[in-house]
């Protein structure tokens, strides 16, 4: 079933003509911690990217269970109450990078795109990524912030004391030509 999602989130973005780059093992991390409390952090280290540099798109999937956290009660219960991953087993990413030409790399771009994650498509804009460039790769790291509300996640008055307002997401992919 992945290898399904993989393909069509590979034939979204490309066409036959175009130079495609790729990851299946993109790293993904987020984290909500609030000082004084316990920390809530997760890696998720096998994320698809695919990278089209005919027109600058890009696209990424995580696999929601994927998520590694160091505690694996906190891992349930991302999953179960938060994430609701058997309702929502997909994290999906589609954006461009903003002026991006190969003729003229430049090391800074930003990245407007859409985001997909609990059945809520939200834009994310201007997230500013860093891209370094080598022989038959291309190396994409960025960060930004998302707030779990956006996502119709509710948290639980109890423990909305001990989880960020906002999540921070950083991400990195070591994308090679295909």
């Amino acid at each position: 079933m992945k290898n399904i999602y993989i393909l069509f989130l590979f034939m979204s973005i490309t066409g036959l003509a175009q130079e495609k780059y790729l990851t299946k093992s993109g790293v993904l991390n987020f984290e909500a911690s609030v000082d004084t409390f316990e920390e809530i952090k997760a890696s998720n280290d096998n994320v698809t990217a695919i990278f089209n540099t005919s027109n600058g798109q890009i696209a990424a999937l995580a696999l929601v269970k994927a998520f590694r956290f160091k505690n694996a009660l906190m891992e349930e219960h991302f999953n179960e109450n938060y994430a609701e991953s058997d309702l929502y087993p997909k994290a999906i990413f589609k954006g461009e990078l903003i002026g991006f030409s190969l003729d003229s790399l430049q090391t800074n771009y930003t990245i407007n795109g859409t985001l997909s994650f609990h059945g809520v498509t939200k834009p994310l804009k201007n997230v500013t990524v860093d891209l370094t460039a080598s022989e038959n790769s291309f190396t994409l790291k960025g960060a930004f912030e998302i707030a779990p509300n956006d996502f119709d996640i509710e948290i639980p008055k109890i423990v909305s004391s001990k989880i960020a307002d906002s999540v921070a997401v950083v991400f990195e992919f070591e994308l090679t030509e295909k």
